[in-house]
């Protein structure tokens, strides 16, 4: 995209200015950055130069910062070894290998040496089955094939590969979760509330991740508990003194 990409960017930017009414700039013309003398560039810049290098080039090497920044090799790897067990156009992707050295790279507290060999047997018998059985036939995603494996009794023949499965399958939930933990904390624990009890913010973090659960409690619900509840003193205490 950043080397063939602006011609695409620029005639969708003119069409839409021109469905709208709006001016396109003459994009050959010199570019600056104001009216005034003081503002002006000392080298001529067009304005195509400073969309195309300054503006569209520099947003495309922020997001391949950010991509190598959240993607390492070793994150690209463990994606790449799991795209094995992707069932779709008739496990196209499968590959012994790939899988073996998935479980024994990334899940040694899982499969000892004879766990590893005993899953390579088990990807054997399996990768016949899968054509053979018409229980494995359409299936699109790997929680499905999870299902497929429980309801035909699979799942205790092949235990090792079921094992490597929910393993796969506990990867993009953990990185969500961590994710939304994340992002909640920095929108409850701002500059304005600095202040903020560790307990009271996970309680607050915990109603705003699962404020689908949350919007479902009836509030007048709440409200009946605390009135059928002990008396709370209401206010300050004040200091009695003794007798």
């Amino acid at each position: 995209m950043r080397a063939h990409g602006w011609d695409d960017l620029f005639m969708s930017v003119v069409s839409f200015c021109e469905q709208h009414g709006i001016d396109v700039p003459d994009m050959s013309s010199r570019y600056m950055m104001s009216t005034s003398r003081s503002c002006q560039q000392i080298f001529f810049i067009t304005v195509e130069h400073y969309y195309h290098i300054d503006v569209f080039n520099d947003v495309i090497d922020c997001m391949f910062r950010e991509l190598n920044d959240r993607f390492p090799e070793q994150t690209i790897e463990l994606l790449i070894l799991s795209s094995a067990l992707d069932p779709r156009n008739s496990f196209k992707s499968f590959n012994i290998g790939h899988l073996c050295k998935l479980a024994e790279k990334f899940y040694p507290a899982d499969f000892c040496l004879s766990d590893l060999k005993g899953l390579e047997i088990e990807l054997r018998y399996f990768q016949n089955d899968m054509h053979r059985l018409p229980c494995f036939k359409d299936l699109t995603t790997l929680p499905q094939l999870c299902q497929q494996l429980v309801e035909t009794t699979l799942a205790e023949i092949y235990h090792f590969l079921y094992r490597l499965i929910q393993l796969v399958l506990t990867l993009p939930v953990s990185t969500a979760t961590t994710e939304r933990a994340f992002s909640c904390m920095r929108m409850i624990k701002n500059r304005l509330r600095s202040t903020i009890a560790d307990e009271f913010l996970a309680d607050c973090m915990i109603l705003h991740i699962e404020r689908e659960f949350a919007n479902s409690i009836d509030n007048e619900e709440i409200i009946e508990e605390f009135k059928i509840s002990k008396p709370r003193m209401m206010g300050k205490t004040h200091y009695v003194p003794p007798d």
